[in-house]
């Protein structure tokens, strides 16, 4: 075989290789005239590979400047560019937000081109300034006028159970609501986490101002800087004026739930204002004064999330003034026949329901692995299900039904009788039948499941440690 031979097998398996990836790939020259131009790149931004290649990068994408382009930026300087947030349109009109990597290509020492990496977040940001909008319209004018207890759902009243654990919380929660101090939520996903700090917000001299969530977890990084702080036009390419989060919340509270999904250098920016009450938007030199109530919230003990650098030590100091851990429903089953009952009523449209005591007893028994939210899905399922005005075992979602026996209606008996052992054999198995039923499929796993993914990549974390 010649060495010309096997270079073109080498490019032939390294295109079919980059053909399957979901990032966008993007190769240039030294010129800036496109070279490789991936399927997935192809799909984000709206044109086909034949109208890419062989063209100047500014040709194509008309909206960029050599400035303003990352690929450009790297050809000038030879240093690579991480995680970076561009908004552009194609020759065709088309406006696209991505996420890029770019990386500069060297030979001996000299930049010959560029490869860049991106990440599609297009619908992702437009959402976001949608909502932002949405909020600016509502907190932003004075002629919205104020907004009124409980216009936020929850409630200390709303928060159902009689336990001596969730009396507590209700205790300590009135006592926080009088003060602007930073407060940590914790708890397993379905606890009801959201519930009480929206209670807390409605209990407090705030409940006026504004109550603004944000799921941490649920935005790259870059994107996630801009959403909380803001951005200036000109801060990157296609960016606009427009106030971040805690400008939106300014006079009330801002809730960031997932916290220790947020990465560890946009903490530190988050320590700072929490620090000063100070931000900055992206791209600005001017400094905003904001008040703003800040309660974080994570879905694992905080301290294993420092132990883990998942959470900065600083920032956990600095936001664990007071701390709410929220049981999860295995440990105050005494609450499962109010919750049942205020589900039922929920649900039921008036319609009278009863619920036969095989059905309680598997209640009382099972794990409840996705706490109350997954117990409200199981009677909201059942109501959807049934006939007649009686909920049945039948009427049960799967995973109530498959660690029970039809006999007897318990679950199954154990060797040892210890109840923390129990409970985590039985969520041991029942993640890996969600794993097996799904074919691996994490997504699907945990959609089977009724908790969040990254919960379930936790728990699986966990279980492959042990």
């Amino acid at each position: 075989m010649t060495d010309r031979e096997t270079d073109e097998i080498l490019k032939a398996q390294f295109e079919l290789l980059l053909s399957h990836v979901e990032e966008g790939v993007h190769i240039v020259d030294h010129r800036g005239v496109t070279l490789y131009y991936n399927k997935a790149a192809s799909e984000i931004e709206g044109l086909s590979p034949s109208e890419v290649v062989g063209r100047p990068l500014l040709e194509v994408f008309p909206s960029l400047t050599e400035e303003e382009s990352t690929i450009y930026k790297v050809l000038k300087t030879g240093e690579p560019i991480y995680e970076k947030l561009q908004t552009f349109t194609n020759y065709k009109g088309k406006k696209i937000t991505t996420i890029n990597s770019t990386l500069p290509v060297k030979v001996d020492g000299r930049v010959v081109g560029a490869m860049e990496i991106s990440r599609d977040v297009t619908s992702v940001k437009s959402m976001y300034e949608r909502i932002a909008d949405l909020e600016a319209l509502l907190y932003g004018r004075p002629s919205v006028g104020a907004v009124k207890k409980g216009f936020f759902g929850y409630t200390l009243d709303d928060i159902v159970g009689e336990s001596r654990a969730i009396a507590e919380l209700k205790k300590l929660a009135v006592k926080v609501a009088k003060s602007s101090i930073p407060v940590l939520v914790w708890g397993e996903t379905g606890t009801g986490k959201e519930l009480f700090v929206q209670a807390i917000h409605n209990e407090s001299p705030r409940k006026n101002g504004p109550f603004i969530p944000q799921d941490c977890a649920a935005l790259p990084g870059t994107l996630l800087e801009n959403v909380l702080f803001g951005t200036v036009r000109g801060s990157f390419a296609g960016a606009e004026d427009r106030p971040g989060l805690f400008e939106l919340a300014h006079g009330g509270t801002l809730f960031l739930d997932e916290i220790d999904a947020m990465p560890p250098e946009l903490q530190a920016k988050l320590l700072r204002v929490l620090q000063d009450g100070i931000i900055r938007r992206a791209g600005d030199t001017k400094e905003r004064l904001v008040d703003v109530r800040v309660i974080a919230a994570c879905s694992e003990d905080p301290v294993e999330a420092v132990e883990r650098k998942k959470l900065r030590e600083d920032l956990f100091y600095r936001i664990n003034v007071v701390t709410f851990r929220i049981p999860p429903l295995r440990e105050r089953r005494e609450d499962i026949p109010l919750l049942v009952d205020h589900f039922i009523k929920k649900f039921s449209a008036g319609k009278e329901v009863k619920i036969s005591q095989e059905v309680m007893d598997i209640f009382m028994e099972y794990p409840w692995p996705g706490n109350v939210r997954e117990l409200e899905h199981a009677i909201e399922g059942a109501l959807v299900v049934m006939e007649g005005d009686e909920i049945r075992p039948a009427h049960l979602p799967v995973q109530l039904k498959a660690h029970f026996s039809p006999k007897k209606g318990t679950i199954a008996s154990y060797d040892r009788l210890n109840l923390n052992e129990a409970l985590e054999k039985v969520e041991s198995e029942l993640i890996k039948k969600a794993i097996e039923e799904s074919e691996g499929n994490i997504t699907k796993a945990a959609k089977m499941l009724g908790i969040p993914r990254q919960t379930l990549q936790y728990k699986l974390r966990k279980l492959k440690g042990e």
